[in-house]
């Protein structure tokens, strides 16, 4: 009878840790986001430029949501695209945020030179944002409709055909069935 419940209870304590040990080792990328189709998280970030911005100021306005770190080498790959899509859109009412993220703030100023980033970009040195998004890997893109709805992620490094159809589709309010897929770093 006592080998008996050991025997039970020897296998629940191996079956949670087979569950734990494949969540550890789940590529991030195929996690899939809960919050496409609902309001964005809100957050209040302090920008390099010394203002801060809030997202809710921004309603009204398609919002393209990046995380990213200097450290990144697909970060390091995509900042020029991010850089001429906001030029070509910055005039739309639309608007890039930039978000580092488990960076150092003098690596992450050394980055924004380095590309000449002109969109609102700044350090989330407490880490809560990209836990309230979800995030597991960088680049990470978020896009938000006018009415603060996120319409689509895309995990890994997004270029400007995809970004222009996506904030095509976020000012007409349309929800992507699923998630874009890139080059990325993971974070965990």
């Amino acid at each position: 009878m006592v080998w008996r419940r050991l025997a039970i209870a020897l296998a629940a304590v191996t079956s949670l840790l087979a569950l734990l040990a494949y969540g550890f080792y789940r590529e991030p990328r195929y996690i899939y986001s809960r919050l496409i189709g609902k309001p964005a998280p809100a957050f209040e970030l302090a920008l390099f430029n010394g203002s801060r911005l809030r997202l809710a100021d921004l309603r009204g306005k398609v919002v393209f949501v990046t995380f990213w770190s200097s450290w990144c080498p697909p970060c390091r790959a995509e900042a020029r695209e991010l850089e001429a899509a906001w030029q070509k859109l910055k005039d739309q009412d639309v608007v890039f945020v930039g978000i580092a993220i488990q960076d150092r703030r003098e690596d992450a100023l050394a980055f924004v030179r380095e590309f000449n980033l002109s969109y609102p970009t700044g350090l989330d040195a407490s880490g809560t944002i990209p836990i309230d998004y979800g995030v597991w890997g960088i680049p990470e893109t978020f896009f938000i409709d006018r009415e603060g709805v996120i319409t689509y992620k895309h995990v890994g490094t997004v270029g400007t055909a995809v970004i222009a159809a996506k904030v095509d589709e976020a000012r007409r309010n349309i929800i992507s069935a699923g998630e874009g897929k890139g080059s990325y770093q993971s974070i965990r």
